[in-house]
């Protein structure tokens, strides 16, 4: 096992970004994906159940109604991917809203087992929880080297000055 730490750790892995730009990358991606399934008419009837007991999305059926609400968070996702390489709000902001589902979703819990056995559209989307983990390290991260930046900025003028 040292073996195999000397090595990983020559490579320079644990001395740069990797971590972090591998994060954001994946989450960019899923949100492509996940945004390009919201223009098909199949994914925006399997979404009727998440939507529909949601805390936070409920009111896009009265407002758009069942495609429009399915394009709207297609656009919404697609718009999250593209601001993640400039930062995390909007996909902790998804994450959030869609983790909120869970403890609503009916039928969420095996009748015969109970919590925490799930069943139905619960394990789809206990992969908002790590999703939503992942948003806020990038988040995190962003305010980390925002800071720094502003920081270096200050002193730089103060050289200056």
């Amino acid at each position: 096992m040292n073996t195999v730490i000397r090595l990983l750790t020559k490579t320079g892995i644990l001395q740069s970004d990797l971590d972090y730009h591998l994060i954001r990358a994946s989450m960019v991606l899923i949100f492509l994906s996940f945004g390009y399934q919201k223009w098909f008419e199949y994914e925006a009837q399997v979404l009727i159940p998440y939507i529909s007991n949601g805390p936070l999305i409920f009111w896009l059926y009265p407002a758009f109604g069942v495609r429009g609400a399915s394009w709207f968070l297609g656009v919404s996702e697609w718009l999250f991917g593209a601001l993640l390489f400039l930062g995390a709000i909007g996909s902790t902001f998804t994450f959030v809203a869609t983790v909120t589902i869970i403890p609503f979703m009916p039928n969420g819990w095996d009748p015969a087992a109970g919590f925490p056995a799930m069943a139905g559209n619960v394990p789809f989307l206990m992969k908002d929880v790590v999703l939503l983990a992942a948003s806020i390290y990038l988040l995190k991260q962003d305010l980390v080297r925002v800071s720094a930046s502003a920081e270096r900025g200050a002193q730089a003028q103060l050289l200056r000055a």
